[in-house]
């Protein structure tokens, strides 16, 4: 009799015990299911939705012939020195980086003291739905880009090389204070010197002009013809 209840007791430990292994498993089972779908929604999140056709390509009348052309544009992506702030705004105005014809590494976004010396400041070449434009943020005030200029990107093509495609000739550099002092060279009389950056906006292989900004607005600073 002793020993039918000594056996009998081992029996109900046995399940008990095998009821809470049950248990543990459907807790590992849940949990391993929730990891699983965490997993799956980071990674739908880190994913990055298609990017927009990065090339632009098209046929222009040129001394009434129809050219071929082809503009190149990087995502906001390839910046990733872009400060936050100006990235977001940046984003929201569906900003894609056109670059040049010549180019063989990211350009046209700059950084410089274009405020007033010693500023963090950042330019760039905005293009959206075909049009570009020479954007300008400071420092100081990051929710309010000065506009400098805006062309439609097939007033800023030519032709480079041998096959007559015509390519993106708009660049911008940042051009320091003895930059733009060798610039100058020959102006007379000599015009006063600049205490801080200017912006160098260029046609590449050809001419390049000065925007400085002094006194609450933006000029065009004077160089030889």
């Amino acid at each position: 009799m002793v020993a039918k209840q000594i056996a009998g007791m081992k029996d109900w430990d046995k399940s008990i015990n095998t009821g809470r292994r049950s248990r543990r498993t459907r807790r590992r089972g849940v949990l391993l299911a929730a990891l699983l779908t965490g997993a799956l929604v980071l990674t739908a999140a880190q994913t990055p939705p298609p990017l927009t056709q990065l090339n632009d390509t098209g046929r222009i009348s040129v001394a009434g012939c129809l050219t071929p052309f082809i503009i190149r544009h990087l995502p906001l992506a390839s910046f990733p020195q872009i400060p936050p702030e100006i990235l977001v705004a940046l984003s929201r105005r569906g900003c894609l980086i056109p670059q040049t014809y010549e180019a063989h590494q990211p350009e046209n976004v700059i950084h410089g003291s274009f405020e007033r010396p010693g500023s963090r400041d950042w330019a760039m070449l905005c293009s959206v739905h075909g049009t570009v434009s020479l954007l300008v943020f400071f420092a100081s005030d990051p929710e309010r880009p000065f506009t400098l200029a805006t062309a439609p990107e097939t007033e800023r093509l030519q032709a480079h090389d041998p096959t007559g495609v015509l390519g993106f000739n708009w660049g911008i550099d940042a051009v320091s204070p003895q930059q733009v002092h060798d610039a100058q060279a020959g102006l007379l009389p000599p015009p006063p010197a600049v205490s801080h950056d200017a912006i160098a906006d260029s046609v590449v292989e050809h001419s390049s002009e000065y925007h400085y900004y002094s006194k609450g607005s933006w000029t065009l600073l004077p160089t030889p013809d």
